[in-house]
């Protein structure tokens, strides 16, 4: 088995790794937030459009519905933020990396449904009913495929050692 480094190779104290983790995990949230609110912005301006009154039932649903996801995931990726906020100073980084990591992944999970449904209404209203469906079920197996599947296939790959270099590894200037 692959060898992972541990904090002491790096030097870093617990709470060291802590504050690394979290900041890492910020980047990351920085990149998903920014998609979310371009998604949300988009989705409230669907109905003050013209064509949203002839929207049939189905289609006002599945906008709805779209439309709360992407809030849920704004709230679920803000939330780390919130969090380390209001326990500052209180010696509960640890937790609060931990906590954030679960929001975080249980928001990418709310963020590949919203984006599935906003496949769904575009395509539906665009093309039909059936070619929406095709066109979120495409765009949830993307997701599934990109954020599932490749991230555990390549965890394999590092654990088996496949993919581990055979040089020193890369070093942060």
């Amino acid at each position: 088995m692959a060898e992972r480094p541990s904090s002491e190779e790096r030097n870093e104290t617990p709470l060291e790794r802590a504050d690394r983790n979290f900041g890492e995990l910020l980047q990351e949230l920085r990149v998903t937030q920014t998609g979310v609110q371009i998604l949300f912005a988009f989705l409230l301006t669907l109905a003050f459009t013209p064509r949203f009154p002839s929207l049939d039932t189905v289609q006002r649903a599945t906008y709805v519905t779209t439309l709360l996801l992407a809030v849920v995931a704004a709230a679920l990726f803000t939330a780390p933020a919130a969090l380390r906020r209001s326990l500052f100073r209180q010696g509960a980084k640890p937790t609060i990396v931990r906590v954030s990591s679960v929001l975080a992944t249980v928001g990418m999970g709310v963020l590949m449904l919203a984006l599935t449904g906003s496949v769904l209404l575009v395509v539906d209203v665009a093309l039909g009913r059936a070619a929406g469906i095709a066109s979120g079920a495409g765009t949830l197996l993307v997701c599934v495929a990109l954020w599932g599947l490749l991230p555990g296939l390549v965890h394999r790959a590092v654990v088996s050692g496949a993919t581990a270099p055979k040089e020193a590894p890369d070093r942060e200037p």
